[in-house]
């Protein structure tokens, strides 16, 4: 036993180190065929098995030949000997037949030019076309596409899924990701142009005096419009209140040069004190005489921008400049960049709200289609109309891919590649071929010797 043998079987040592770890086999590396070709692992043993059963086929014609030479020499000497000389015979002529037959699949026997020779090379987009139109009409019809799917659920498979908490994390996970590819792979400026033009072309199609003044009107009929006012009102009172200086300089300004400038005075205190009294009296009356002009003129207003072509056309005209403004390339930009950035934020915080929000709407969904025989027959329905609309009207494109790889391929190339995957099994025909030859020559001789002779 060698010095590395009896190191990787010598037990451990009671405390000691626990032992390494075996390394793990190393994987055959591809290796390349006299054609230029690479044949993985798996085709480096079918190659092999395929070579094995070619030595054994021929070995088994060789036997039948080494057998008649035999058997004929030794014939007159030995009469019996006629029937193994038959057999032999017979059963060269079946070992030839097969393997003229096999061969004759894969390329020409003995390179002679024989006619219906070296099918797969020559014929191999035929053949292709004809795989590819089988598949299409024996897999991928509507009608095989609904029974199959007929015999099980897709929906309770989805539900039985989603269901799972580790399932809708992964699914989760895996949206997340997607958005993150998506965010890459968009340009931002690309983005922005698209929401613009989205916007533009959204709010030119639409005349927006009509639906504003709906809206107006609901809102001024409810009276959702008060707090506003009472808040300008307010506010309009604080100012004229802390602004005594203001209101007096106008009332100045506007006085003639000839009065007084103690008559002035006093008209300023008098207005002022006018102004505040009216201001304050807005402010603390909800029914003043004021505040009720100001609701039936907004009505009115509302209407006008329904029913009024004049209203609707002057609103349609500040809309135009509001579109055509370049703040709204910059909103566009603004808006995009927001939504970018928490999409973003949510996406690699597993713990976010919006990924907790579409972990648990995950789970619910999978809970339903469990639950839920009306929603979990919808979904099946559905995916069996997809599938046979896509199988109806796609069949043959789908399989089309069989007819351009196979066109793609070099003759001699796609010959050895099927050779390789079938090319064992095939050599069963040529021993088979070789036994069932000889037993059939064993039979015909034997009948001919006892029933003709």
């Amino acid at each position: 036993m060698s010095t590395t043998e009896s190191e990787s079987t010598t037990p451990p040592v009671p405390g000691g180190p626990p032992p390494a770890p075996a390394a793990p086999a190393p994987r055959p590396a591809p290796v390349s065929t006299p054609a230029g070709e690479f044949l993985s692992a798996s085709d480096q043993v079918k190659r092999r098995a395929l070579r094995k059963m070619k030595a054994i086929a021929t070995g088994a014609l060789g036997l039948m030949a080494v057998i008649f030479v035999i058997a004929f020499l030794l014939e007159d000497r030995y009469p019996w000997l006629g029937y193994v000389r038959a057999m032999a015979e017979a059963g060269m002529v079946g070992a030839l037949a097969d393997w003229f037959a096999v061969t004759a699949l894969f390329r020409r026997p003995l390179g002679l030019p024989i006619p219906h020779t070296a099918i797969i090379p020559t014929r191999k987009d035929a053949i292709g076309s004809s795989l590819s139109e089988f598949v299409a009409t024996n897999f991928l019809s509507e009608t095989v596409v609904r029974e199959k799917l007929a015999g099980f659920s897709v929906a309770k498979r989805i539900g039985e899924y989603l269901a799972r908490p580790e399932s809708a994390e992964r699914v989760t996970a895996e949206l997340a990701s997607a958005v993150r590819g998506i965010s890459t792979v968009l340009s931002d400026d690309q983005v922005a142009d698209l929401l613009e033009s989205m916007a533009r072309r959204k709010i030119a199609e639409t005349k927006i005096g009509p639906p504003l003044g709906r809206i107006s009107a609901e809102v001024f009929a409810r009276g959702d419009h008060h707090p506003f006012v009472d808040m300008v009102a307010e506010r309009c009172y604080e100012w004229i209140r802390d602004n005594y200086t203001a209101v007096s300089r106008v009332v100045s300004q506007r006085a003639p040069s000839w009065s007084p400038r103690f008559l002035d005075d006093m008209v300023a205190d008098r207005i002022y004190n006018e102004v505040l009294t009216f201001a304050r009296a807005v402010k603390d009356d909800p029914q003043h005489q004021l505040r009720q002009s100001l609701d039936t003129f907004l009505s009115e207003f509302a209407q006008d921008l329904q029913h009024d072509e004049a209203t609707i056309e002057r609103a349609e005209s500040i809309k135009d400049q509001v579109v055509g403004n370049t703040e709204v390339r910059s909103l566009a930009a603004s808006a995009w960049q927001s939504v970018k950035e928490s999409l973003l934020r949510a996406a690699e915080d597993p713990d976010s709200p919006l990924r907790r929000s579409v972990v648990q709407g995950l789970l619910g969904f999978g809970r339903r289609l469990q639950e839920d025989p009306d929603l979990t027959a919808k979904v099946d329905g559905w995916v069996a109309d997809v599938a046979g609309y896509v199988a109806r009207n796609h069949a043959r494109n789908i399989t089309g891919i069989i007819d351009d790889t196979v066109a793609r391929w070099d003759g001699e190339a796609t010959s050895r590649k099927i050779e390789l995957q079938v090319g064992r099994d095939l050599q069963f025909i040529r021993i088979n071929g070789t036994v069932v030859g000889a037993l059939a020559g064993l039979v015909i001789y034997t009948f001919a010797q006892l029933v003709l002779t």
